[in-house]
């Protein structure tokens, strides 16, 4: 299949499986189910597992989340040369199958855990297992090739964060003309809010000095500059104090800050500014998807929208193991903000 008749085809699937998929106003139905067994009903043909409750919701997650990357492998595969930035987005399961590898063998467990499964574009040799050396042998992260302390995962952890938010950074600036600019467009706000995100979350919760937040966050490159592309966001608000408004009011995102009444004791809610986040950055992407057909724009959106999607189902299936009526399950979503 040549490039153009590929691009035609996947923009045409991954249009119909977006039709189909638990997004914007279709993720309501999400909440019409009333317990696990129903949501399982809902997602999957077939007979529902007879398994306990949290059984069954990381069964759910398990299965959505494989369901997810089949159909991407899928849709890419329909391209000679896959662009090196569709490629790169998968890294960020495949470093997730390394620190769930990591932390087994730390841990001294006996058996693989769950891989996710990315088919013929994984790099590692889970067949290795247990010896780390060999399963990271000649790839991206050879360097990972000892089991890491208890103590040390975090910082692993870090590190392949690090790494995938570069290599992907890097695979967009391979892109050409407004294509290379819509995507980094994309990519640049994504990565933007999840460090916006760290920093917010470090400091309230865990009242973290801004020198070791900084070594948290993502960066372009290992120059890690004030000016960074990625970071200079978050790293504009790490002096900002958390529990003043007046710090804040003027901060070019505001309008994701939680409530402020005059009088009232008012603290910076992360979890407020994570929900307002994404309904923005949900409706960034669904836009980019119909903005370029038949472009790698498209593909790199309708990756962010399925992992949206995702997130939703896990939501969902955890509220539902707490037994949470529908209006909470909808707001622990961050559906009741959304639309």
């Amino acid at each position: 299949m040549d490039s153009s008749a590929a691009s035609a085809y996947v923009y045409a699937k991954a249009g119909g499986m977006l039709a189909k998929s638990f997004v914007g106003k279709n993720a309501s139905r999400l909440f019409s189910v009333k317990s696990l067994r129903d949501l399982y009903s809902l997602l999957f043909s077939g007979e529902t597992p007879s398994a306990p409750e949290m059984l069954l919701s990381k069964e759910i997650e398990s299965r959505c989340e494989s369901r997810f990357l089949s159909q991407y492998v899928d849709l890419i595969k329909n391209f000679t040369n896959p662009a090196d930035v569709l490629l790169a987005l998968l890294n960020f399961y495949e470093y997730d199958n390394l620190k769930e590898v990591g932390a087994a063998l730390s841990l001294g467990e006996i058996s693989l855990p769950h891989i996710l499964d990315i088919k013929e574009y994984s790099k590692l040799n889970y067949k290795a297992w247990p010896n780390i050396k060999k399963i990271t042998a000649d790839s991206p992260v050879s360097w990972y090739n000892e089991i890491p302390r208890v103590s040390e995962l975090q910082d692993y952890d870090s590190k392949l964060d690090a790494q995938y938010i570069r290599e992907l950074w890097e695979a967009v600036q391979k892109l050409s003309g407004d294509e290379r600019v819509e995507v980094s467009k994309l990519v640049k706000a994504d990565v933007s809010v999840r460090n916006i995100l760290w920093v917010l979350r470090l400091k309230v919760y865990y009242d973290m000095p801004s020198d070791e937040i900084v070594s948290r966050l993502a960066f372009a490159d290992d120059s890690k500059k004030k000016n960074d592309v990625l970071a200079k966001d978050a790293l504009d608000i790490l002096e900002k104090d958390v529990s003043s408004y007046d710090d804040w009011k003027d901060w070019r995102y505001s309008r994701h800050l939680n409530p402020h009444e005059d009088g009232t004791v008012w603290k910076i809610d992360p979890a407020w500014v994570e929900k307002s986040f994404k309904v923005e950055l949900d409706k960034i992407a669904v836009s980019a998807f119909h903005k370029s057909p038949m472009s790698v724009l498209s593909i790199v959106s309708w990756f962010k929208i399925k992992q949206s999607e995702l997130d939703m189902i896990r939501a969902v299936a955890e509220g539902l193991r707490l037994d949470l009526d529908s209006e909470k399950l909808m707001s622990a979503a961050g559906y009741s903000e959304l639309r």
